[in-house]
């Protein structure tokens, strides 16, 4: 019992450490410019397509903003968007030491790689909180703002498993279940000052810069749910994945083979926790802020789908997953997602939370037909892997995996 305190206190002190370091290192980051946007705008060639009606045409947008949100399948429209400007040889604006952008500070220009006052950028794509006037200042005019959301019940027990390690006012929390035992009464262990608290209340709401702690009813909600839509033309909806990317596509004319997706980052079933419909509203109640902005855009998402066609939109979303199926099996050994011991390839290999939750990954097929090698690879690869392989510098990142794995994990075991 007393070694395992010692251990808490010692990874305390480091996370302690390492938010001060964070914190001194981005106070060096936040010199703005005085820049006009960005004037480049690149452009796909040869790959125009038809939207709604038959007699317009489009071309391809390049120019993106994802707001890339906590827990929201963040990941793997992240990797759609890192093959999509490979392949069309774009402008990624990519963090420097570490794979966000210095999260949870908000968001300056400066935190980019090798920044340049007046350089242009196609996509912005990392984890960040929002701050729209910086953001604005890296893309084109013509860039796409969007986003996605999920539901705050599931967001809230995935991110309360997920990160529960780092927040240490749940260290406290007594019971099997920790995640039933908060919802119970949750002003009973909740301290809006605490460390990372952010994690345990209106995470979304955080993400995109806003206040996170305040009540549904607020003035402030609503007022930060209409900027949203001002600011974002298409907020997609996690729960209802394969519809979102659909969308997405036809609102950047995009064609099927860049929507093309395995599902990465995702925990294994058992460290999944049931939740009873009273735990879900629970969840939802305690997320009021989210669960109000999440109801705002699932009405506007399902408006979206109705103007799209329904017979359409199950037809394309057929398609996707018939599409999605035989790349599973041109790609995949053994046909699906396995624990990280079991992944022969370090390199894709996902980041694991310390505890017990369990990220899944991949093990590529070894006679993958050439013309598949590269785009197999591609999809399977995680975040951390392929920001390494566009050049990112992730000492930092790597300094905490190592004490992660080396020192917390091991200690726990």
């Amino acid at each position: 019992m007393g070694n395992r305190l010692i251990q808490k206190l010692f990874l305390g002190m480091f996370v302690i450490c390492m938010m001060g370091f964070y914190c001194l290192k981005t106070s060096t980051l936040l010199a703005t410019h005085s820049v006009s946007l960005a004037p480049c705008a690149s452009k796909v060639r040869n790959n125009s397509q038809r939207t709604l009606k038959a007699d317009v045409t489009c071309s391809p947008k390049v120019n993106l903003m994802f707001m890339k949100t906590h827990k929201t399948a963040s990941s793997t429209l992240m990797n759609v968007l890192l093959r999509f400007g490979e392949k069309h040889q774009l402008r990624f604006a990519l963090p420097d030491g570490r794979n966000d952008f210095f999260y949870p500070s908000s968001f300056f220009r400066t935190q980019v790689k090798s920044y340049q006052p007046g350089l242009c950028y196609n996509i912005v794509c990392n984890h960040m909180r929002f701050n729209a006037p910086e953001v604005e200042k890296l893309l084109p005019e013509d860039a796409f703002f969007f986003t996605i959301l999920r539901d705050p019940a599931e967001l809230f027990e995935s991110s309360f498993h997920y990160y529960k390690a780092y927040v240490p006012q749940t260290w406290r929390i007594p019971g099997g279940n920790q995640f039933e035992e908060f919802l119970v009464d949750p002003n009973r262990y909740y301290n809006p000052q605490g460390i990372n608290a952010f994690y345990l209340k209106n995470l979304q709401f955080f993400d995109f810069g806003f206040e996170n702690n305040l009540e549904a009813d607020d003035v402030r909600v609503q007022e930060s749910i209409e900027y949203m839509e001002k600011r974002f033309q298409l907020v997609l909806i996690s729960d209802h994945f394969e519809e979102s990317l659909i969308l997405l596509k036809d609102a950047l004319c995009w064609q099927m083979d860049d929507l093309l997706f395995f599902k990465l980052n995702v925990r294994n079933a058992t460290s999944v926790s049931p939740m009873s419909p009273e735990l879900r509203t629970r969840a939802r109640e305690w997320n009021g802020a989210d669960w109000r902005l999440y109801q705002h855009f699932n009405t506007t998402f399902w408006a979206l789908v109705e103007a799209y066609g329904r017979s359409r939109m199950e037809e394309e979303v057929k398609e996707l997953r018939r599409r999605n199926a035989e790349m599973e099996a041109i790609c995949i050994d053994g046909g699906g997602a396995v624990e990280a011991a079991e992944i022969t390839d370090r390199h894709m290999k996902p980041w694991q939370p310390i505890g017990k939750a369990s990220i899944l990954g991949y093990n590529l097929k070894s006679d993958i037909k050439r013309q598949y090698e590269e785009l197999c690879r591609k999809m399977l690869t995680p975040e951390i892997q392929y920001l390494t392989d566009l050049g990112v510098n992730l000492w930092v990142t790597r300094l905490w995996g190592w004490f992660k794995d080396s020192v917390v994990q091991f200690g726990l075991s």
